[in-house]
């Protein structure tokens, strides 16, 4: 079973239909909408009543929709599971099954390669983030990856509550040192964090805790967890995981807003100097052929059929034939799924933006050049 990461998603961009088309299913199985089994059946009997009607004339496409229905009905283990990815092909010996902890958009695509951009948007969206609550005695770390919980550790220190007068002169105020305490609790949380870090990475850390603590706390990390900081929350020490579950998923959604908004303002300024960005579709697919791409930006959601030639794979919004070779050219349901696939296959970064409004006056898609 595939597990999600840049490198699997890059993987499967890079995969050829050779003998055939390939069937891509992203069903939503969220147990908060989709209570019952039949809940589930009815949802992708609904996805795939559409999908037979334009796949009629594709034996291999019906073939493949059959099996992914049949591995539905007879049940799913839906324990942590919201989202399901099918990847299949009679004709290519493909069948991957992906089950997600989060949400997708349930849709069927065919095409000559697995459909991968609902992934990349999500692996962008759910970035692992560290949490780190503290106070002056006690610390707790969480681990997030796609919003399930792979991580956690406490760390306890008690303050001595009466204070042995004697020898004071020598030790300095009884406030002195527990004070000391208290910074070598933290500083104690700090290293657990970074070796939690080591062993489990995560891009983002989010503090919780009073201001005065979190000071003393952020001074004392690792200086590879403070390049991580991405924010505090108010959260008490003792917050149930899944308030802290909660923030989290609040938290992402600006991460990801902020990480958005920065590429498109480079974007947008590139291509309004005139000088390493374009913006449209039919000028971004030229500089994709034309091997000129470095980032590419796309509004999550926007489909457009294109073409595809068949003797240089190039992309192209306007067909039938190519503008350069005069070949006939053929038809492609989604020529920006294509063009996603062809930047993640060429391991190049690439940007799926949510409800991005300078990206859509700009055609809802761009790349960032090479030269």
């Amino acid at each position: 079973m595939t597990v999600l990461s840049d490198a699997s998603i890059r993987e499967l961009a890079a995969i050829r239909g050779e003998d055939g088309p390939i069937t891509t299913c992203y069903l939503d199985v969220d147990g908060r909408r989709l209570v019952r089994q039949q809940d589930v059946e009815q949802e992708l009997e609904t996805l795939l009543r559409s999908a037979r009607q334009r796949a009629a004339d594709e034996p291999s496409v019906l073939e493949d929709l059959a099996r992914i229905e049949k591995y539905v009905r007879a049940g799913i283990d839906r324990q942590g599971v919201r989202g399901m990815v099918f990847f299949a092909s009679s004709t290519n010996d493909l069948w991957e099954v992906i089950p997600l902890p989060v949400r997708v958009r349930s849709q069927v695509v065919v095409n000559s390669s697995p459909a991968v951009a609902q992934l990349e948007s999500i692996l962008q969206g759910h970035e692992p983030i560290g949490v780190l609550l503290a106070d002056r005695q006690r610390a707790r770390l969480f681990v997030f990856e796609l919003g399930r919980l792979v991580e956690r550790s406490e760390l306890l220190e008690e303050l001595p509550r009466d204070y042995d007068v004697r020898g004071q002169s020598e030790r300095g105020t009884p406030e002195g040192h527990v004070e000391e305490l208290a910074q070598q609790h933290l500083r104690n949380a700090a290293r657990v964090a970074f070796e939690v870090f080591q062993e489990r990475p995560f891009e983002h850390l989010l503090i919780g805790a009073t201001e005065a603590v979190a000071s003393d706390l952020e001074a004392a990390l690792h200086p590879y967890l403070k390049e991580r900081l991405a924010g505090r929350l108010h959260l008490p020490i003792d917050a149930a995981e899944a308030a802290v579950r909660e923030a989290v998923e609040e938290m992402e959604i600006e991460l990801e807003k902020a990480r958005d908004a920065e590429v498109v303002e480079r974007l947008r300024e590139a291509v309004g100097s005139g000088r390493r960005g374009v913006a449209g579709l039919a000028d971004t697919l030229l500089a994709l052929n034309e091997h000129r791409v470095e980032h590419l930006v796309v509004s999550e959601g926007f489909s457009k059929e294109g073409w595809r030639c068949p003797e240089t794979d190039a992309l192209y919004a306007v067909g039938p034939t190519n503008p350069v070779t005069g070949t006939k050219m053929v038809r492609v349901p989604d020529v920006v799924e294509d063009a996603i696939e062809v930047a993640l296959a060429r391991k190049l970064p690439v940007t799926i933006c949510v409800e991005n409004a300078d990206l859509d006056v700009m055609g809802r898609i761009g790349a960032l050049l090479r030269y």
